[in-house]
């Protein structure tokens, strides 16, 4: 086998190390909410910031989806055994399934409450839902606990990646690199 097909494509790599800073980047701006004083200009910037990066991921998921789908993944060498296989399709799933669906209802949860403000601007996009507080809250909630939980779909995913290079010693991790 050649270096290149023990290898995910250039692309692939682009999008997961660029979804990967877009995701952690929302993270970290949704944790400092808060830190700012309420109703003052630098308390707006952590939900922007989360907004802007969730957009981000949102616009990266789909090509890098559809890459992933056109472009088989480089083998696992050694082969991974069937427990093993199992786990790696389950967790990266539910990354895609989050990593669409977690935005998808971020922008809902917005829409609910009425026009989206675009980001450290101005502009507002109309929202094509009736206003209903109730339903954004409730959907808030859910994009919350969503994000909790994925907190520890990500820190599996790490924590296999790591297992690979440091227990199997595969080219698993090395395959993204």
């Amino acid at each position: 086998m050649s270096s290149s097909t023990l290898r995910y494509t250039r692309s692939a790599r682009w999008f997961h190390w660029l979804v990967f800073a877009a995701v952690a980047l929302a993270y970290a701006f949704i944790n400092f909410r808060g830190v700012f004083p309420r109703g003052t200009p630098a308390s707006r910037v952590p939900m922007q910031g989360h907004m802007l990066f969730g957009v981000v991921v949102l616009a990266l998921v789909l090509p890098r989806l559809l890459h992933r789908l056109r472009n088989t993944p480089p083998a696992v060498v050694p082969p991974l055994a069937g427990w093993e296989s199992v786990l790696s399709r389950m967790t990266h799933f539910a990354l895609y399934a989050f990593l669409l669906v977690q935005p998808l209802l971020g922008l809902a949860t917005v829409f609910a409450n009425g026009p989206l403000t675009v980001p450290f601007t101005t502009l507002q996009i109309p929202s094509p839902m009736t206003r209903d507080h109730a339903l954004h809250e409730q959907l808030g909630e859910i994009h919350e606990t969503i994000g909790t939980i994925f907190y520890y779909v990500i820190g599996l995913h790490i924590a296999g990646a790591l297992w690979h290079h440091f227990f199997r010693r595969d080219n698993t991790l090395r395959r993204m690199l």
